[in-house]
């Protein structure tokens, strides 16, 4: 009896936390409703330019490095590979559908050290800025290798360098 208790209070306890972690998320997902759909991705998308596997970290507003976008399966981090072609961007995630930003609708590119509870060394995450509706969204990204992320960055600039909606609100 003396340690039934106990047990059962730290039992109670543990699951108002998850009462609460699940009440915050629904939350945020209706806050978020006039977030709308993702673009589709496109069937046959060609040969990417650049591409390297590594873990897709979240979607964020941008500038609020902890408001996770929980909509549309934006706020769940999943290995993933990051693909860049002339068009646009192509995530294709493990465990949630596959997110493409088409190249008009990129605004920026920086190498950053945390965003959404990951955090890495200095410049160790990819942050691709981009405009979805009315809504600016930072997207990150960490390399499984080192070497990769250099490419994949060069590769990003150049793309938002010539997509059309590129310019004053590059970020250059």
């Amino acid at each position: 009896m003396d340690k039934i208790l106990p047990g059962l209070a730290m039992l109670a306890v543990v699951a108002v936390v998850f009462v609460l972690l699940a009440v915050g998320w629904r939350n945020r997902l209706k806050r978020q409703s006039d977030v709308e759909q993702l673009p589709q991705v496109p069937a046959a998308p060609g040969e990417p330019t650049a591409a390297a596997d590594g873990q897709y970290v979240a979607t964020t507003t941008s500038g609020d490095w902890l408001d996770r976008i929980a909509v549309h399966g934006l706020g769940i981090r999943t290995n993933s590979t990051l693909e860049v072609y002339p068009h646009g961007v192509l995530y294709r995630r493990s465990g949630a559908p596959a997110l493409y930003i088409p190249a008009a609708s990129l605004t920026g590119v920086r190498q950053d050290s945390g965003m959404a509870g990951k955090f890495v060394e200095k410049d160790g995450l990819l942050v691709l800025a981009w405009m979805h509706g009315a809504h600016e969204l930072d997207t990150g990204f960490r390399t499984r290798r080192a070497a990769d992320k250099d490419v994949l960055y060069q590769a990003l600039q150049d793309l938002i360098s010539s997509a059309p909606a590129a310019g004053a609100t590059s970020g250059k």
